[in-house]
């Protein structure tokens, strides 16, 4: 017999559009027309009031001071190492949680030394860009 939360995880869900209906709704339209409207095409890229604005765009942009990344600390890496469920697959790394919760204080200040160094550098590697 299954349970009423198996059962509820396993129900398809409805289509997106049902037979003899159209596809766009007067939802679409509303995001169309306010898209539309927000972003309109430079006809003539040439003009210098459009390429001075776009430049002061770009100044702006690139000289707006970077806030430092907030750091990580041992405590945050624990308390998300604790909050991981067991019975869940592991990840790309194929680490299973229940092994993270056994991981001794020394490996979790090596994350955190990791966890940190990616924050600051602001390179993340390509594996963490896929989960």
């Amino acid at each position: 017999m299954m349970t009423k939360r198996v059962m509820r995880v396993h129900t398809p869900s409805p289509p997106l559009v049902t037979p003899g209906e159209s596809l766009y709704s007067e939802k679409t339209e509303a995001l169309a027309d306010n898209l539309e409207t927000q972003f309109q095409p430079v006809t003539d890229p040439s003009v210098p009031a459009v390429i001075e604005m776009v430049d002061v765009g770009l100044r702006f942009y690139f000289m707006a001071p970077v806030s430092d990344p907030e750091l990580t600390n041992p405590e945050e890496v624990q308390e998300a190492i604790r909050g991981l469920k067991v019975c869940k697959a592991p990840g790309p790394n194929g680490i299973p949680n229940r092994a993270l919760k056994h991981i001794p204080q020394r490996a979790v200040s090596f994350l955190v030394l990791i966890f940190n160094a990616v924050l600051l550098t602001y390179h993340f590697p390509t594996a963490w860009k896929h989960v």
